[in-house]
């Protein structure tokens, strides 16, 4: 099992708190963190901020997490990857997503409808540009050259590069099926660990139909981390975070999040968190997140209770431990981070 760890985020460059953020990832790095992702919402965008870590760090992979399909082109997307495995000695993944209809259509201005569609595409042509191919392309959303104008077929100058991984965060069944069938990795959320195949299930499944061996996939899914023996200071901060993407994390009619929680085993926790917040019920939204939801979704506790739950997540078929190591300064979520690095070692080394 790896570990990854991701930066940045909604609030994301509120603070201009950057060169701390870096000092901590270096740290990360040091401490043989795998993977370090961006993540890309409405805050800093998923891309300067990791050509600046490609220059100040030497062997962790760099990874997207994720770049939102509708903020960008599909051959500005292949243009961006390419370049970033140039300057990153190959360490770069390129991790893509749909995003959802009220990032989609309220920021970019792009129709939502037909997001597995839209990826399907600009996969299909990120890998034309990935091969050094003239990218020609005729589907439902994009279309090139555009015909009737003075466009034509054009091949990338950058050299061709089809190492480079493609990981896709989803998380409808048809979606993560996709993802079985065509990614070089998963980059979940919402996993359950005791309801794995609510999206495992669903990815292994496109693999296999595609012919694929899954285990040649990476899974990833993960969550906070903070140590300490008793359990409901460190739930309580995780309650609000946890109805929000429930409730708001979409539309009431779309949230990916939520419809994932549901078929993971909390249908009706899910449902009533998500009425109790849409009806303007914040605080009862909170107070209704059950316990067991929180702590199957991060890594909270005693040593040997996270050791557990890392357990768990290997067991379910997890390979790549995404990690949000919490506390009240950088000293006590570098120990945290240090605590379950140490602790995958462990279970690692059980296995060889």
């Amino acid at each position: 099992m790896k570990v990854s760890i991701a930066f940045g985020g909604p609030a994301s460059g509120k603070k201009r708190d950057w060169d701390i953020q870096v000092e901590f990832l270096r740290e990360a790095e040091q401490m043989g963190v795998d993977i370090i992702w961006s993540a890309e919402a409405w805050g800093m965008d998923g891309v300067t901020t990791l050509a600046y870590l490609a220059a100040v760090t030497n062997e962790v992979q760099l990874g997207t997490g994720i770049l939102q399909i509708s903020a960008r082109t599909p051959v500005m997307t292949a243009m961006t990857a390419l370049s970033m495995a140039a300057i990153s000695e190959d360490r770069f993944i390129l991790g893509l997503g749909v995003s959802g209809p009220q990032v989609v259509e309220g920021l970019h201005g792009v129709p939502f409808h037909q997001p597995l569609t839209r990826l399907r595409e600009t996969v299909d042509i990120v890998r034309q540009a990935f091969a050094g191919e003239k990218i020609n392309y005729e589907g439902s959303h994009h279309l090139l050259p555009l015909p009737g104008g003075e466009g034509k077929a054009l091949r990338l100058a950058q050299p061709a590069n089809e190492q480079i991984p493609i990981w896709l965060a989803t998380l409808g069944p048809k979606s993560l099926e996709y993802t079985g069938q065509v990614a070089d990795g998963w980059a979940g959320t919402s996993f359950v660990p005791s309801g794995a195949a609510a999206t495992l299930g669903h990815v292994q499944q496109g693999a296999v139909g595609a012919g694929r061996d899954p285990s040649a996939i990476e899974y990833q899914a993960g969550g906070a981390v903070q140590f300490g023996d008793e359990i409901e200071p460190l739930l309580a901060p995780r309650r609000p975070g946890v109805a929000f993407t429930l409730g708001a994390m979409g539309s009431p009619t779309t949230n990916f999040y939520n419809d994932a929680y549901r078929r993971g085993g909390f249908e009706m926790a899910a449902q009533q968190v998500q009425k109790l917040w849409v009806d303007g019920e914040r605080e009862q939204a909170v107070e209704a997140v059950p316990d067991e939801l929180i702590l199957q979704t991060n890594f909270l506790g005693s040593v040997s209770e996270v050791t557990e739950r890392v357990r768990a997540y290997r067991d379910a078929g997890i390979s790549v431990l995404r990690v949000q190591p919490e506390g009240a300064d950088t000293q006590e979520r570098l120990d945290s981070l240090g605590g379950i690095v140490d602790i995958v070692r462990s279970l690692n080394n059980d296995n060889t």
